[in-house]
């Protein structure tokens, strides 16, 4: 498919749904950038997306370190000359098991990861955005259902979550002036190889093993395409998307 003009960034696009959202954007006529740190799974993932696999480019980042996303963002703009969009989307957790076990590197390996990458990636984010003609672009932040609601023994991963909604309102608030948006996809149980677990059981708030539904990741790229496709006159600040049937909404 021919470049729409447009540009992307994706973090954590090596697997999942950052594989998944970077192959739809470039299936829609979109340059995106596949950040990651491992680089024959970003190769595959540009050889998935066929023929649109043309206007891709992938750059093996770690975005917890400032000098490895200036690089990112700087080989961006050379290679494309404009960002249009962010999906900060890299993330792990830590391993799940009771809060006061946790190590002090466990913690900061998730916090370092999930919030303070995305708060770096969307500073470089910022730079190129304000000063580019046209100006301004969408920064998309996945914050998963661990932004409303933890899982049990899931205290690092949570706690990035909620901060990321915190992120996610003072970049939208702060963009402003750069006509920046940013909004934030609340994933709940997209089909991965992080979330194969669920179908076969995990620990639930009553201290149950319970399998859990899931859904499939396709839904969510498309939810990230249809916030990526909007006029920069329009947002959807919040959405989330969840498998129907699994136990988020309600009591138990």
């Amino acid at each position: 498919m021919v470049a729409n003009g447009k540009v992307a960034v994706v973090t954590g696009a090596s697997a999942g749904i950052g594989k998944r959202s970077a192959i739809v954007l470039l299936q829609n006529g979109w340059s995106v950038v596949l950040a990651g740190r491992r680089a024959e799974q970003l190769d595959g993932a540009i050889k998935e997306a066929g023929a649109s696999g043309a206007n891709a480019l992938a750059v093996i980042a770690d975005v917890s370190d400032p000098r490895s996303v200036q690089a990112l963002f700087a080989k961006t703009k050379e290679k494309f000359g404009r960002l249009d969009l962010l999906f900060n989307n890299a993330g792990i957790g830590a391993p799940g098991i009771p809060l006061e076990e946790l190590t002090f590197e466990q913690w900061k390996a998730v916090v370092d990861t999930n919030l303070t990458g995305a708060f770096l990636c969307t500073q470089q984010a910022f730079k190129i955005m304000k000063d580019q003609n046209p100006r301004g672009g969408r920064i998309i932040n996945n914050g998963s259902i661990s932004a409303h609601a933890p899982r049990p023994n899931s205290s690092p991963y949570t706690s990035t979550k909620h901060a990321i909604t915190g992120l996610t309102k003072s970049t939208s608030l702060d963009g402003r002036k750069y006509d920046i948006a940013c909004g934030q996809i609340d994933i709940g149980n997209a089909a991965t190889d992080m979330t194969a677990r669920m179908a076969k059981g995990v620990p639930q708030a009553n201290g149950t093993i319970a399998a859990e539904p899931l859904m499939a990741v396709e839904d969510v790229a498309s939810t990230v395409l249809h916030m990526a496709s909007l006029s920069l006159d329009s947002n959807v600040q919040f959405v989330t998307v969840m498998a129907t049937k699994m136990p988020f909404v309600g009591r138990g």
